[in-house]
């Protein structure tokens, strides 16, 4: 018999069929993973924030990026620790929820990697006239408010629609999986989905362009060439990294064949979680020189103030 979403409040996820010695592993492994993603996005971002030397656009960029890490996973962590230990279920409300944190922190990583290939590579050597507080302050809502209204709009579609099933196929929720839970496919979200993606592959285009301007830009001089590489080296691999967890998850949600193992649809699910979160504040901490300088006295002065304390307590 057909369910409607007025009976239906529950769905139950899949993926979860793990002995209690692979709980307890799975657990002790994501949560240190799930840890060394905070520390590091919420050390640049306070570093970032209480040094006024870095109050420039670039590394505005890369704190919003790191916050925007924080925000992505506080949507699929915490649940995901609880399921190991409890009942593979989540509400209606809440799977909605969490397929729209998700998916709006996917497209926020999008739209300021794409910021920043506009700030950092079209005009690497005059960006600091270029970029007033006002226009950074402009982009910077931007950025975070289209990828949330977009993905509202998404997940507002799906509200309220017929549907025939309650078993996720997946750790987590996301939008794709309730649309293939809906009795009749909603053409509403079908235009809004076709829409976004539209729009961001133009994020795409526009990306490849910086590229090749600034490339065609800076080839005859040395000089100019070195500062694009120093700028360019960590978005690109930041911009690749994220291109090819999202891409795979996306081909794997649509074509993935039931014939994979587990343990790797598991992985599939989630890498896009796991690898640009942790990576982002790494690549950006150790390539971006006055940043790594930066980081590197204030890790020292920490380090300075707790030798203190020992041999203060220690003489006590």
């Amino acid at each position: 018999m057909m369910e409607n979403t007025s009976a239906l409040s529950m769905f139950t996820l899949s993926g979860l069929d793990f002995s209690l010695e692979q709980r307890i592993a799975l657990f002790v492994g994501t949560i240190l993973w799930y840890l060394l993603i905070l520390w590091g996005n919420l050390t640049l971002i306070f570093v970032i924030i209480t040094d006024r030397h870095l109050h420039e656009p670039m590394y505005v960029f890369v704190c919003n990026l790191c916050l925007n890490s924080v925000y992505g996973t506080v949507g699929f962590f915490p649940k995901f620790l609880k399921d190991l230990f409890s009942s593979h279920v989540i509400s209606y409300a809440a799977c909605m929820l969490q397929g729209y944190v998700i998916h709006s922190s996917t497209c926020a990583d999008f739209s300021i990697l794409t910021l920043m290939a506009y700030v950092a590579i079209c005009q690497p050597l005059s960006y600091h006239a270029v970029m007033t507080k006002l226009k950074v302050s402009v982009f910077l809502f931007l950025s975070w408010f289209i990828p949330l209204f977009c993905m509202f709009m998404n997940t507002a579609t799906l509200i309220g629609v017929r549907l025939c099933g309650s078993r996720i196929n997946r750790l987590y929720c996301v939008n794709w999986t309730v649309f293939r839970l809906t009795c009749s496919p909603p053409m509403a979200n079908v235009a809004v989905s076709y829409f976004n993606m539209l729009f961001y592959f133009g994020h795409a285009v526009f990306i490849a362009y910086t590229y090749l301007y600034m490339i065609r830009t800076c080839k005859l001089s040395r000089e100019n060439m070195g500062k694009f590489m120093q700028t360019c080296l960590p978005h690109l691999i930041c911009l690749g990294i994220y291109s090819t967890t999202v891409l795979l998850d996306l081909l794997y949600i649509r074509f993935g064949s039931a014939d994979l193992s587990q343990h790797l649809s598991n992985f599939m699910a989630i890498e896009n979680l796991l690898i640009p979160p942790l990576l982002n504040p790494l690549v950006y901490g150790f390539k971006l020189t006055k940043l790594c300088e930066k980081m590197r006295i204030s890790f020292e002065a920490i380090k300075h103030v707790l030798d203190c304390n020992q041999t203060c307590d220690f003489s006590l």
